[in-house]
């Protein structure tokens, strides 16, 4: 019996984040409630990937149009501060807070993914009649369906999953969450991209409401018995709730809230503008084939890895969040000119290099904020939810924000070289892509600049080293 005990010990051990697990959330609890996060990841290669390269090559559809109904899910993300408020204050008879959150945004999601790929259909004009405008409204509301649901299931599961997790224990909670996400990503593209390699509109309509029918098992299997049922008597479901107002005003009276609020906005962006442009900079002015280019996504998840490992180690250890966001800062910042040198030297080393820098960075810099985030001084009726909100409003609106800045930019720089008007020295297809990376520099200074007041202020006012109170990892 000892024996076959020890064995169990050192093969639970053996196992990936298997430290990761408390009296309160046990191993197996936490891989089921992970599953939220691949069907997040899926919606999203779906939104931004796949769905995107559909309508622009095979239904022909403007890109105008496309960026449009891309820009819907990002346009909403701000309304992750609501949702999060209102899951903490949430009463239901049985006393659940978080998992109708998470159904109904399992039920909004499911739903847009259903109607997706027929309306996308009549936007293009396969169809009988002509739609007119009733094809950009169906289209939109499938957009808009299957962002809010990515938003409310998110912000709704990694609430539970930081209600269930201990303070010793949410730094590894938030690792497995944040590589449920990647691998859900990952595992999606590869299988999407090879069930349309032969599109048909057939084909796309099975493939993407397939993708709905696996959202609404994965997410079942994830909310199933995670949260505790408490029985409240009819008068204190009737009890008064506290207004967002009040709980935005109890949230902000910690002064480093809009401080905080503004590094991870200006940091977010500088790490996302050239989100669509690392591709094309190494296949146009580097010379990588298209198998080549695709290595860029495994460096640059590696990367995130790297720095989500890094991240939760000296999390645990105690060292400040701040300061460990300031060393991803310095990470990007390297990162970045690494990219930009590697033009001018023709070196494909130093650009893979620097985009898995850009991973490494981007992980520690979105793990230190989020941990950073949680361990404000928060008093009255904020939750952990508003907080939550808080936190993914702002990194998803920056992302958003900077990707169509980066796109534009680069096409502005680059016919201002062409047409001569920066000189004959500026005048190559590199110039519009290193503008970019040079912008990024400059915002990650200015956010190491927002970020310094905030250092200096936790040492004051912190006594021995910060314990972890990271809840979780939403994008």
């Amino acid at each position: 019996m000892m024996f076959n005990a020890r064995v169990k010990t050192i093969t639970l051990n053996m196992l990936p984040f298997a430290d990761a697990a408390s009296d309160g959330l046990p191993l197996g609890a936490l891989l089921r409630l992970s599953l939220f996060q691949i069907s997040v990841g899926m919606a999203a290669v779906l939104l931004l990937g796949t769905l995107n390269r559909v309508m622009i090559v095979e239904l022909s559809l403007p890109a105008i149009i496309v960026a449009t109904m891309i820009a819907i899910p990002v346009l909403i993300a701000p309304f992750r501060t609501l949702l999060g408020f209102q899951s903490d204050n949430f009463r239901s008879a049985i006393g659940w807070k978080r998992v109708p959150y998470l159904w109904y945004g399992t039920l909004w999601q499911f739903g847009g993914l259903a109607i997706m790929p027929l309306a996308l259909l009549v936007l293009a004009g396969d169809s009988v009649i002509d739609a007119g405008m009733f094809g950009q409204v169906t289209a939109a509301l499938a957009f808009l369906l299957t962002g809010l649901g990515m938003h409310m299931t998110q912000t709704a599961g990694l609430a539970l999953a930081a209600d269930r997790a201990t303070e010793e224990t949410r730094a590894k909670v938030v690792s497995l969450l944040y590589v449920m996400y990647l691998l859900g990503m990952g595992m999606s593209a590869l299988i999407i991209g090879t069930l349309l390699r032969n599109y048909t509109a057939l084909l796309l309509v099975q493939v993407v409401q397939g993708a709905a029918v696996m959202t609404m098992i994965f997410n079942i299997i994830a909310l199933w018995k995670q949260e505790k049922m408490s029985p409240m008597t009819k008068v204190e479901r009737n009890a008064p709730r506290p207004a967002f107002r009040d709980a935005w005003a109890d949230f902000n009276k910690n002064t480093d809230v809009a401080r905080l609020i503004v590094t991870i906005f200006i940091g977010t962006m500088a790490f996302n503008m050239q989100d669509v442009l690392l591709e094309p900079y190494g296949g146009e002015i580097l010379n990588l084939s298209v198998s080549s280019t695709t290595l860029l996504s495994l460096m640059w998840s590696g990367g995130a890895l790297l720095g989500l490992a890094l991240a939760a180690r000296w999390l645990s250890g105690g060292i400040d969040p701040y300061r460990i966001t300031g060393r991803g800062i310095v990470v990007g910042i390297t990162a970045f000119s690494l990219v930009v040198l590697s033009a001018p030297m023709s070196s494909q080393a130093l650009f893979f290099m620097g985009a898995g820098l850009i991973g490494t960075g981007s992980g520690l810099f979105a793990v230190s904020t989020l941990t950073a985030a949680m361990t404000l001084d928060i008093t009255g009726t904020a939750g952990r939810g508003l907080a939550l909100g808080v936190w993914g409003a702002a990194q998803a609106t920056a992302a958003g924000v900077s990707i169509f800045i980066g796109g534009g930019l680069r096409d502005l720089v680059n016919e201002a070289a062409i047409s001569g008007a920066l000189g004959p020295v500026l005048n190559g297809p590199s110039v519009g892509y290193s503008a970019v990376y040079q912008l990024e520099i400059i915002l990650l200074f200015i956010t190491l600049i927002s970020l310094g007041p905030l250092v200096r202020a936790k040492n004051i006012t912190t006594q021995g080293p910060v314990r972890l109170e990271l809840p979780e990892f939403p994008t």
